[in-house]
């Protein structure tokens, strides 16, 4: 990129969110070994990030955001969105309610009480953000997120109401420090909220364009048009997660030891 920087008039730069790291130095990268990252609020650009390197994907972003700003003799605008969603995904969260909904599924356990915020952004919203940073010169550092950060349960809520969907989203308490369950854990699932401060973008004349409950029916709507067969090689992002995302065996297993009925 810095080799054609003469090409251009400026670098916008996708990094994310999973760069910062709280006060004892956890990270959604490596929640699992460490325990998840608990922030005392929204998170602002000026928290402190993990070390540029070749460790991990937060790691490399970090790399890439200092090489651009050291580097770069152009404006660099690097945006640290949370959880991106919107039709054309490559990494489509909505599809763990979406399947499930599809499938019959007559109850979604949900972890964490179905309280957890990820904090989400509309791909829409990131372009509106990305346009309103282009027309005003000079390099800075933008969250990007949704107006609201709805809870896990929210989101189920809101696509269940798109889905017209008829069965229950059952909140478990289910879930540990490092981010984990069972049965019950969803791509939103974390057990401290990791929410994004957009103050800077704002303070920039940044509007959001919508919102979770307005973009996410069109997401949707996408993936029920996707082939439900092929979900694994359509979305191998999902596919790769270190938890399994439909084990059903398990989840029914779980749900007879409460309630027999279901």
């Amino acid at each position: 990129m810095l080799e054609i920087e003469g090409d251009v008039g400026a670098f916008v730069v996708i990094s994310s969110a999973s760069v910062y790291r709280d006060g004892q130095g956890r990270t959604l990268d490596e929640a699992g070994e460490n325990g998840f990252p608990d922030f005392p609020g929204p998170i602002t650009e000026d928290q402190p990030t993990v070390d540029p390197g070749p460790a991990t994907y937060s790691t490399r972003k970090v790399t890439l955001e200092r090489r651009l700003l050291d580097g770069s003799g152009r404006s660099v605008i690097v945006i640290r969105p949370g959880a991106v969603y919107g039709p054309y995904s490559s990494h489509p969260r909505e599809w763990w309610f979406v399947k499930r909904m599809m499938d019959g599924r007559r109850v979604i356990p949900l972890a964490y009480r179905g309280q957890s915020r990820f904090h989400t952004v509309a791909a829409a919203n990131l372009a509106a953000l990305i346009a309103t940073a282009l027309g005003k010169p000079g390099s800075r550092i933008l969250n990007a997120a949704d107006p609201e950060a709805p809870t896990a349960a929210e989101i189920g809520a809101l696509i269940a109401r798109h889905m017209d969907y008829k069965g229950a989203i059952l909140p478990l308490d289910a879930g540990d420090e490092k981010g984990r369950a069972a049965v019950g854990w969803s791509p939103w699932s974390v057990p401290a909220p990791f929410t994004l401060g957009t103050a800077a973008a704002l303070a920039l004349g940044y509007t959001p364009s919508t919102s979770y409950a307005d973009a996410v029916g069109p997401a949707c709507d996408w993936l029920r048009r996707k082939n439900a067969d092929d979900w694994e090689r359509n979305f191998p992002i999902l596919a790769n997660y270190p938890v399994p995302l439909f084990n059903y065996a398990a989840e029914d297993a779980f749900l007879s030891l409460i309630k027999p009925s279901y």
